[in-house]
């Protein structure tokens, strides 16, 4: 229930499809806290994970996710079946044999976001644009979809 003051507004997307492959994360990591994990020990639970912004402004969605190092070709953002998918593959240039590590903390690999767009949103409603490592995709007119209240009907006779 909400407190007073405070809005609740309908949120239509509650985030990216990979929910399960966070949560792996999170689990693996809170089971590793006491040893940290090696380099090689790295798995799709332990995967790099784009940090993304989602919010309505002006009607639309948009889509801000931080992909530093990438360019803009190196990124695929594809629409099917009413899904879009943000995916790419970040690869370190240091996998050279005489490269001796005394930290290593970013992760690099494939990765990929997907998310489920309104029903009636095409590819001629999306813009994407990419500077400085952040992607911003627009959806256009799709923060705009309203959710629709069905009634229940019978009872008690």
């Amino acid at each position: 229930m909400a407190k007073h003051g405070q809005h609740h507004t309908f949120n239509p997307f509650r985030g990216f499809l990979d929910v399960m492959s966070e949560m792996n994360r999170m689990q693996h990591q809170w089971m590793l806290k006491d040893s940290p994990a090696k380099v090689g020990d790295r798995t799709h639970a332990s995967a790099w994970v784009p940090h993304t912004d989602i919010f309505a402004k002006d009607g639309d969605l948009v889509i801000r996710c931080e992909l530093p190092g990438l360019r803009p070709e190196e990124v695929d953002v594809t629409v099917s079946s009413g899904v879009l998918t943000i995916s790419g593959d970040r690869r370190s240039d240091l996998e050279d044999s005489n490269v001796t590590f005394y930290t290593r903390e970013r992760v690099y690999g494939a990765f990929r976001r997907s998310m489920i767009l309104p029903e009636g949103i095409t590819q001629d409603h999306i813009v994407a644009n990419m500077q400085h490592g952040m992607l911003e995709v627009r959806v256009e007119g799709a923060a705009a979809a309203k959710l629709h209240h069905i009634g229940i009907q019978g009872g008690d006779d």
